[in-house]
């Protein structure tokens, strides 16, 4: 049997998503004074990057459910 879109989707978004959160973990990591140097500068930007990309990702799947500009209702 083949496989639905539905079921791509499913598969693909959970491999994408453990990734993605692993490499967050990894990130957190990075965290160890004990064992790295950084500045707040340093986290803020990484932070802020993090922040974009998930902005991105929730705009890339509501565009195209939004409707055009109108005012009133």
């Amino acid at each position: 049997m083949e496989e639905t879109k539905r079921q791509r989707f499913v598969r693909l978004a959970e491999n994408r998503m453990n990734n993605a959160l692993k490499q967050i973990e990894l990130l957190s990591n990075l965290s160890n004074r004990r064992v790295y140097e950084y500045t707040e500068e340093d986290v803020a930007l990484m932070v802020k990057t993090l922040k974009k990309a998930i902005n991105n990702l929730e705009y890339s799947f509501n565009e195209k459910k939004e409707g055009k500009f109108k005012i009133g209702g």
